[in-house]
C-alpha cells in the first residue's frame, strides 16, 4: 500500500460511533426471558473496534456522545478499562439514553434486543468532529450506524471532510442496522455518498446489496467502488469466507476459520478491528483480512464482545494451531 494508507502505519486510529452497555444472561445457551442472571460490558460498533485495536497494540481515540447517567459512566469506566483514549467523548443531558444491548451466546434461535431509543451517540456535533486533531492520528475510522440520524450524519460528514484536508486515510465498516433507518433506499443513498470519502470499505453480502439496491448487484457494485476512490474494499459472504478487491484491478478470495460458535454477535467489529492492526504492522492484505478472519472466529466461540477481543498472542496461537486455514 502506498500514498496516504501508509499513514496506517502510525498504528493510532480515531474511531468515530457508539459506545453502549450490552447485557448477556447466564449461563451461556440461556434465553433472555428465560434470565436470572446476566454479564454486562462495554458494546457498540465503534467501541468494539476500538477495543480490538488496543488489545492488538494499537491505539484508538473514540469519538462519540454517551448519556450523562449510570449507563453512560459505566461505558467511560469501560473505555479507560480498555485503554482506549476517551477525551473526545462527550456526555449528554435530558432524555437521551445509550445504547442498550440484550444478546443472548447461543447461534440457534439466537435473539437480540436493542434498545435506541432517544439514542446519545446520535446527538454527536459538527463542534464534537472539529474538536479532533486529524493530524495526530494514522486513520480515521467509523461505522455506518453513525450516519443513520442526525446531527451525527451531518457530523459525520464533516469528519470524512477535515479528514480529506488533513490527508488521513478514512475506514469505512458499512455496519447496517435496519432498525435504525427509515428506509433501504435512504441508507443505501447515505452509505454510497459516505463511500465516496472512503480509502478502505468494509461490509457483507447484504450490507453491498443495500447500496446497490439488490442483493445479487452487491457485488458488481462493491468490486465497482475500487474504480472510483477506493483503494481496498473486502466484501464478506458470512461462511462462504470473503473475496478483497483494489484498486489496482486485483482480487483474492478467502475462506473462514471454522470454530464452534457460541453467539452470532461481534465478529464484523473483531475482524475490522485485526485488519487495521494488521495493516498498520505492515503484513501483506491476504495477511490481514487472515488475521480479520481469525479474530472473528475467536469472537464469536466466546461471551460478549468487547471483552471478547483477543490479544495480539492469543490471535497468533490461534492461526498457528489451524495451519493453512482459512482456505482461499
Amino acid at each position: 500500500m502506498t500514498g496516504r494508507l501508509d499513514r496506517i502505519g502510525q498504528n493510532d486510529f480515531l474511531v468515530i460511533g457508539r459506545a453502549g452497555m450490552d447485557f448477556y444472561p447466564e449461563p451461556p445457551g440461556t434465553r433472555t426471558e428465560d434470565g436470572v442472571s446476566f454479564f454486562s460490558c462495554l458494546g457498540g460498533s465503534s467501541a468494539n473496534i476500538a477495543v480490538a485495536i488496543t488489545r492488538l497494540g494499537g491505539k484508538a481515540s473514540l469519538l462519540t456522545s454517551v448519556s450523562d447517567d449510570a449507563i453512560g459512566r459505566f461505558c467511560l469506566n469501560e473505555l479507560d478499562k480498555y485503554g482506549v483514549d476517551r477525551t473526545l467523548v462527550k456526555s449528554v443531558g435530558g432524555e437521551y439514553r445509550n445504547s442498550l444491548a440484550i444478546v443472548e451466546s447461543r447461534v440457534e434461535d439466537h435473539q437480540s434486543v436493542i434498545y435506541r431509543n432517544n439514542a446519545a451517540d446520535f446527538q454527536m456535533t459538527g463542534n464534537d468532529v472539529r474538536a479532533a486533531d486529524y493530524g495526530a492520528y494514522g486513520a480515521l475510522i467509523t461505522t455506518g450506524t453513525v450516519l443513520a440520524a442526525e446531527p451525527s450524519r451531518t457530523a459525520c460528514f464533516t469528519a470524512f471532510e477535515l479528514a480529506a484536508e488533513a490527508g488521513l486515510p478514512v475506514i469505512f465498516d458499512i455496519d447496517y442496522r435496519p432498525y435504525s433507518w427509515k428506509s433501504n433506499e435512504e441508507a443505501a443513498e447515505i452509505y454510497t455518498r459516505a463511500a465516496g470519502y472512503c480509502d478502505i470499505i468494509v461490509g457483507n453480502d447484504d450490507e453491498f446489496g443495500v447500496m446497490a439496491g439488490s442483493r445479487d448487484k452487491g457485488q458488481a457494485f462493491a468490486r465497482a467502488l475500487t474504480g472510483k476512490n477506493a483503494a481496498v474494499v473486502v466484501y464478506k459472504m458470512g461462511e462462504n469466507g470473503s473475496v478483497t478487491y483494489t484498486r489496482d484491478g486485483g482480487s483474492f478470495e478467502t475462506g473462514i476459520f471454522r470454530v464452534d460458535a457460541l453467539k452470532p454477535t461481534g465478529a464484523g467489529d473483531s475482524f475490522l478491528g485485526a485488519f487495521v492492526s494488521a495493516m498498520a504492522n505492515g503484513l501483506p492484505l491476504k495477511d490481514c483480512v487472515k488475521r480479520g478472519s481469525a479474530a472473528a472466529a475467536i469472537v464469536v466461540s466466546r461471551v460478549g464482545c468487547a471483552p471478547a477481543m483477543p490479544f495480539s498472542g492469543e490471535l497468533d496461537e490461534f492461526i498457528a494451531a489451524r495451519g493453512k486455514q482459512p482456505a482461499g
